[in-house]
């Protein structure tokens, strides 16, 4: 009895470590509504960027529409060379497995026609057995025969049915990416026209304006304003980061405050259903005792009708404390968990081609190492960290030129926490690597990734590019801990 008892309570126990376990929908729910969140908290900043900016009269300002809007239209494209990317796979896969189930039921029918030209040459049937006047014992033989016949029959019937239903399904779902891919290369072919119109405009504005650029790149004036303007927005995201983490934390001591309060719960219904055990027990014991000596009372006096009862009682007694034991080795009823508001869809499926979001690691992300590898391909790099600059200010980072277009990779593992266009930087990207180490990429032509995306070094994140009013194409690259910049060349591969 203390063997099942314990079992019992292991039972519970392994319950509760299964159900405390989130499962893949529900971490992946989680990650969509902190994404969600994050976003909402860095457009509420950059509106309260934009508010503070509109007073000024920068040129690159007129670039910013345009220039967001190329950068939003390639990423579209990207997004969906990568969904038509998925979709084709998943043809490919569609087609192997008709292909397959195809041969099987071609194997199936041949089967089927093999078991009926043999029962038709053999001309056996139910009624020229019964009517071919043998003997009833080879009569019943061939009966058997034929029943056994029927059987494998009905069986490769049912075999070509299941295989044409599952071929049926198959098809459908290759019909549905077929259009699936269809309307993805038409959508592609409607962003390309709108990325070239895009293009052009941008170049209309930049003619217009490139009077007001060159006078206003050597205003030391501006270039600090434009250093105030990051310091800020770093300072933003800091507190946007921080914030989010303390809630993240609170968050996950209210699930462990849960979890120990749940097994506690089981523990003390454990604890009291062997208290139970042991009184029932207990209570076995007095009622085997006294009915024991009931028993021998009887005995004694040859009181049959006594020594009925005193059995009775004794079985009885036993019925009570077996029925006590029962009871208290079964499980308590799990208690009930509270609703969980995920804040965003339930994952149950997705539509083809479609990426479900990627889950940060447990432990958060661990900051930056030395040896990082260089975000683009260059062999010119313009300025000296700390160094003044021609124009006037410091050197805050570091200028890596290279072609429009190139790939700009992400150094480390981290999160997307801005992904828009600043004054002073074009279309700028900002990522979080944990132990407030950011690394900030600045001038893009394009930025593939959106706020809240989790990259793995390596990963790219954007396109190089002449945004926010600069000459030549580049990557304006910075390293900040703890909202100040550090030389990124002391953390970058020699």
């Amino acid at each position: 009895m203390r063997r099942a008892f314990g079992s019992v309570v292991l039972a519970l126990w392994a319950g509760i470590a299964c159900s405390a376990e989130p499962t893949l929908a529900q971490k992946q729910a989680e990650a969509r509504k902190q994404q969600s969140e994050l976003r909402a908290r860095i457009q509420a900043l950059q509106k309260e960027i934009d508010s503070q900016e509109s007073s000024r009269r920068d040129a690159a300002n007129d670039l910013k529409e345009s220039e967001s809007a190329i950068s939003s239209t390639n990423r579209q494209l990207t997004e969906l060379a990568g969904r038509q990317d998925r979709v084709e796979l998943e043809l490919k896969k569609l087609a192997t497995q008709i292909a397959k189930q195809k041969k099987q039921l071609g194997t199936r029918q041949q089967e089927l026609g093999d078991q009926l030209r043999a029962q038709y040459a053999s001309g056996l049937s139910p009624w020229t057995a019964l009517l071919s006047g043998d003997d009833p014992q080879t009569i019943g033989r061939d009966l058997s025969y034929l029943g056994y016949i029927s059987k494998a029959q009905a069986e490769a019937v049912r075999a070509v049915r299941q295989a044409l239903d599952e071929l049926a399904v198959l098809q459908a779902s290759s019909e549905a990416h077929q259009k699936e891919l269809v309307r993805l290369e038409k959508d592609t072919a409607k962003q390309k026209e709108a990325l070239e119109e895009q293009k052009t405009e941008r170049e209309k504005v930049l003619e217009r304006i490139s009077g007001a650029l060159k006078e206003q790149r050597n205003q030391a004036e501006r270039l600090q304003r434009n250093d105030q303007r990051l310091g800020d927005l770093v300072e933003g995201l800091e507190k946007a980061i921080a914030r989010q983490a303390e809630e993240a934390r609170l968050a996950e001591e209210k699930r462990k405050a849960d979890e120990a309060r749940k097994a506690e719960q089981v523990r003390q219904a454990a604890l009291e259903r062997r208290r139970e055990l042991e009184r029932a027990r207990a209570t076995a014991r007095k009622a085997e005792q006294d009915a024991r000596a009931a028993q021998e009372r009887a005995r004694r006096l040859q009181d049959e009708k006594e020594a009925e009862r005193a059995r009775l009682q004794v079985e009885r007694a036993r019925a009570e404390a077996r029925a006590a034991e029962e009871a208290a080795a079964r499980p308590p009823p799990k208690p009930t968990p509270p609703p969980e508001n995920l804040g965003t869809e339930s994952i149950k499926g997705s539509a083809p081609g479609i990426a479900q979001p990627q889950l940060a690691p447990p432990g958060g992300f661990s900051g930056l190492k030395r040896g990082a590898p260089y975000p683009v391909r260059s062999s010119d790099v313009l300025g000296r960290f700390g160094a003044e600059r021609p124009e006037g200010g410091l050197w805050r980072g570091i200028v890596l030129r290279s072609p429009e277009g190139t790939k700009v990779r992400v150094i480390a593992p981290g999160r997307v926490v801005y992904a828009n266009w600043l004054g002073g930087f074009g279309n700028l990207i900002i990522v979080d690597h944990g132990a407030k180490y950011l690394s900030v990429y600045g001038h893009n032509q394009s930025l593939l990734k959106r706020v809240g995306d989790i990259v793995d070094t390596g990963d790219t994140i954007a396109t190089v590019g002449a945004t926010g009013g600069q000459v030549d194409s580049g990557l304006y690259f910075e390293i900040r801990h703890q909202g100040t910049p550090v030389n990124p060349l002391l953390w970058l591969r020699q």
